[in-house]
């Protein structure tokens, strides 16, 4: 019998570890992605930022420090408009994403939440 309750209890100890290791791995998959500053000047100088639109890669690297602090699920307060402001960049719901809570130009032609996942490369394209 004490086979039994030993086989028993290493089994029962595995399906608590692996329950752990979903549950953690689950939860951390949620967490926002606060970028450093290299990692964000590498990922903006891979996809073409530096010089984009007559702005060097430092112009678009302190606009997102200070808009988001590199925060990749930034959400803005309400403005004065009732629109918000979404990830890195602080993309306006007004005029370039449609938040479905009032009127959108949707720029972009994507919904807020596809700027506020953390990769970057749909919100810099």
């Amino acid at each position: 019998t004490w086979g039994v309750w030993l086989i028993l209890s290493l089994y029962l100890s595995c399906a608590l570890v692996l329950l752990w290791l979903k549950l953690k791995y689950s939860l951390t998959a949620n967490e926002a992605k606060v970028y450093g500053r290299c990692e964000l000047v590498s990922i903006m100088k891979r996809n073409g930022m530096d010089g984009y639109h007559g702005y060097s890669l430092g112009n678009w690297i302190c606009m997102a420090y200070h808009e988001s602090k590199y925060d990749s699920r930034a959400v803005g307060p309400p403005n004065s408009d009732g629109s918000r402001d979404y990830g890195i960049f602080q993309i306006n719901s007004r005029y370039w994403c449609n938040n479905n809570q009032g009127p959108t130009a949707n720029g972009c032609n994507k919904p807020c939440s596809a700027f506020i996942n953390d990769d970057i490369s749909d919100d810099i394209v």
